[in-house]
């Protein structure tokens, strides 16, 4: 039998129909996704999915998601594992990075992909480690609380704040979706932080978890956990981040993957040392 050539390969726009197929192969790579990551994601910038077929069948996926008029990001970079090394991947890359037209473009590379994305202009900024480990039974400390619909404005600032661009839909999504539990840290009328709780194909997933401090933070996870207690759950922590490192291996969580922040140009000032969960690998 031989092997289809990239030129019978077929690049168009992805729909949250096709999501099952990308959010299948991902969590067959151990990615671990989020069970209804599709929705918030497509809310984002539902042009920013891209699968490549031959005769009719995909075969390959990436999402370049655009969230502002200088920031975009790279995910969801996947092949077919029986079609692997015949160009198809690549062929998909340009066609889904040229949506990002001038922006800089962000990633969170797995490590064996790193060398070719640097080829291709991305450069390190970090490393980003999941953690993982049973969610130890904790009781909610005072000053938590679920995140509420007159929140929302609050909340999506605060994001901002912590993140290289706005991205106000993606987080009226997140904060809303099946099964997510959303919480915000509070001082009185002020947020000092939030994060969100879901589940994933293999174990629940803590992202984002942004605080202003350490204890905060520890608040924050504290009152996660008790959402979670016994269950298995992942945080992405980027590792120049002490303070969130502590925090993870504190909860007796233990590195199971590794990834590696990467960007093509400068990014916006955001607050790095408020980021201590990644929301989500496939977005930033």
């Amino acid at each position: 039998m031989t092997s289809p050539a990239p030129q019978d390969l077929v690049v168009t726009r992805a729909t949250l129909d096709d999501w099952p197929v990308i959010s299948g192969w991902a969590a067959d790579e151990g990615w671990n996704p989020g069970l209804s990551d599709g929705p918030a994601f497509f809310a984002q910038d539902p042009e920013g999915f891209f699968l490549g077929r031959i005769d009719g069948e995909p075969v390959s996926a990436v999402s370049v998601v655009n969230h502002g008029p200088d920031y975009a990001f790279l995910g969801c970079y996947l092949v077919r594992p029986d079609l692997r090394g015949q160009g198809h991947g690549y062929a998909t890359w340009k066609t889904a990075l040229a949506h990002a037209g001038n922006r800089t473009v962000g990633l969170d590379g797995v490590v064996a992909q790193q060398d070719n994305y640097r080829q291709s202009g991305f450069e390190p900024a970090h490393r980003t480690v999941r953690f993982t480990g049973t969610a130890p039974a904790a009781e909610v400390p005072e000053g938590v609380r679920a995140v509420r619909p007159a929140d929302l404005a609050a909340v999506t600032a605060y994001d901002s704040a912590c993140h290289p661009a706005d991205r106000p839909r993606f987080v009226a999504a997140w904060l809303t979706g099946p099964g997510h539990t959303a919480l915000v840290r509070h001082d009185g009328d002020r947020v000092t932080g939030y994060g969100v709780l879901r589940p994933g194909h293999d174990s629940l997933r803590i992202g984002p978890l942004f605080a202003d401090t350490a204890a905060d933070a520890h608040a924050l996870f504290a009152a996660l956990s008790a959402a979670a207690a016994g269950a298995e759950v992942a945080i992405d922590v980027p590792e120049t981040s002490t303070a969130a490192v502590a925090l993870a291996e504190a909860a007796g969580f233990t590195p199971s993957f590794e990834t590696a922040r990467m960007y093509t140009g400068p990014v916006r000032d955001h607050a790095r040392d408020r980021v201590f969960g990644v929301t989500t690998l496939e977005l930033g």
